[in-house]
């Protein structure tokens, strides 16, 4: 891959979760900790290694550390999103406790928490007079919403028929 926002991230010093760029594909992100981490791990290695290798240093380490909890934030941000795609496209609440290794409850709880962070990023926007206010409308909101109320074993297209 090369494109100019790949090679801006591939030389960017990573030091800080936010050195890395907003909407920065999960996959460079790995590939970029996976360079770190070899070279890290590398230290281990005795040093008569018969063949010519990286060792890891501290802007290894820092990189490797920054990454990961950019990564964690991604993953956390997008949650929420992702649990609401799946019960709309058909899964159980039960199904989606299993992914989460959590209770039915529980995943109820972080769609619910989600659905009213994004309620409350749009009315902010609107409030702001944005342009393109992000986040759930009111109306969509309560669909979201909704999705909570349906029971542990219980999808959307049943509910609806």
């Amino acid at each position: 891959m090369s494109t100019p926002e790949y090679e801006r991230f591939q030389a960017a010093t990573i030091r800080r979760p936010d050195d890395v760029p907003p909407a920065t594909p999960l996959s460079w992100h790995a590939e970029r900790l996976t360079e770190h981490d070899n070279r890290l791990q590398n230290r281990s290695l005795r040093e008569d290694f018969p063949y010519e290798i990286e060792r890891g240093d501290l802007g290894d380490a820092l990189a490797a550390i920054a990454l990961r909890e950019s990564m964690h934030r991604m993953i956390e941000a997008q949650r929420g999103s992702r649990i609401r795609e799946a019960m709309e496209m058909g899964a159980t609440w039960y199904e989606l406790a299993a992914a989460l290794d959590i209770t039915p409850d529980e995943a109820r709880t972080l769609l619910r928490e989600w659905a009213d962070g994004q309620h409350r990023l749009h009315r902010g926007d609107v409030e702001r007079a944005a342009d393109s206010p992000l986040g759930l409308t009111p109306e969509r909101h309560a669909q979201v919403l909704t999705l909570t109320e349906l029971g542990d074993n219980e999808t959307v297209r049943a509910a609806v028929r």
